[in-house]
């Protein structure tokens, strides 16, 4: 399933078998996680760099050589000699390529991938729960990690990394608060239900008890900039609010007095192995248990379609 340029919807292509390159692996795919970054990019707020484009980045593929299970996370190369990867900041590479976007992702039967960005999965984790963790539940735990090590914790938009982190930061014994879109009581109870202490509208104070500086940090997953100021009102002095999107909407202006008091505005950027290798080290401790709707592979468009109108819980995964 390819989109042949931003702002139409994806389509069926025949192309050539893939071969790999050298360093590259030959990968049957067994399923592939739907992101909102793959909306980004149908809709040219990322902007793809070929066409036609094969999108998908949480791809759980079977090694033609070997049979064994890895997958593919949206870092797909790296050069490995600017600056930033010698500062062991490999999500910031001046060169760096991205699955789905620069290299033809999972929406397909079969795929390459550089070898290094291969991540082993976990046995007891089957193909297509496997599949949100590679994005989803990264940049949930990556969010999570850049706001250092907080007791109560804010999360804005509750898609399929929120429900992930969700799961996480009440294991690590968090105070999770979710908050939604105002009237979401779907999508409220669903919070509660992935451990969450407490979920309500994005127009309230967390707990719903009138307070509003109260949180130590907020995570921001939900594209939308006007909830950085709200997000900023939430936190305590000191706190941390960290927006965790790839993109995001213009942020409003807002009084400085929302900011002062040594918050922390931040941004967390694409993702490292090393985040990989943590999120699934962790994933069967916890254990994590991914929400997942499947669509077969000619329904992409239906799945990208349904995430963009609120319609899941949780993550979608396309299969093959």
């Amino acid at each position: 399933m390819v989109l042949d340029r931003p702002g139409t919807p994806l389509h069926p292509l025949d192309l050539p078998h893939p071969v790999p390159g050298p360093g590259q692996l030959l990968l049957r795919v067994r399923a592939c996680g739907v992101c909102r970054t793959d909306l980004h990019v149908t809709d040219g707020e990322v902007e793809p760099t070929r066409s036609p484009l094969v999108l998908g980045h949480q791809i759980v593929g079977e090694r033609a050589d070997t049979g064994r299970r890895v997958g593919v996370p949206w870092l797909g190369w790296t050069d490995g000699t600017c600056r930033y990867c010698a500062e062991g900041r490999e999500n910031l590479c001046e060169q760096g390529r991205f699955t789905g976007k620069d290299i033809d992702g999972g929406f397909a039967e079969w795929t390459v991938a550089d070898e290094r960005f291969c991540l082993p999965l976990p046995d007891d984790l089957d193909d297509v729960h496997a599949a949100p963790l590679l994005c989803a539940g990264l940049i949930g735990l990556r969010t999570l990690r850049a706001a250092g090590d907080p007791a109560r914790v804010g999360l804005y938009g509750f898609g399929a990394a929120a429900h992930l982190v969700c799961q996480i930061a009440a294991w690590e014994g968090r105070e999770v608060y979710a908050f939604t879109r105002p009237g979401d009581t779907r999508g409220q109870a669903f919070a509660r239900d992935q451990g969450a202490i407490w979920a309500g509208g994005t127009d309230e104070p967390p707990g719903g008890d009138g307070g509003w500086a109260s949180l130590d940090a907020a995570l921001i997953f939900a594209p939308a900039g006007e909830l950085v100021p709200i997000a900023l009102r939430a936190v305590r002095p000191g706190g941390t609010v960290v927006c965790g999107g790839i993109h995001m909407s213009d942020i409003p202006s807002f009084p400085y007095a929302e900011l002062w008091g040594e918050r922390q505005l931040r941004s967390v950027a694409n993702l490292t192995r090393a985040d990989g290798y943590e999120l699934l080290a962790l994933a069967p401790r916890v254990p994590l248990h991914p929400q997942v709707t499947t669509y077969p592979l000619e329904r992409a468009q239906d799945a990208l379609d349904d995430l963009r109108s609120g319609a899941l819980k949780g993550a979608a995964v396309v299969v093959p």
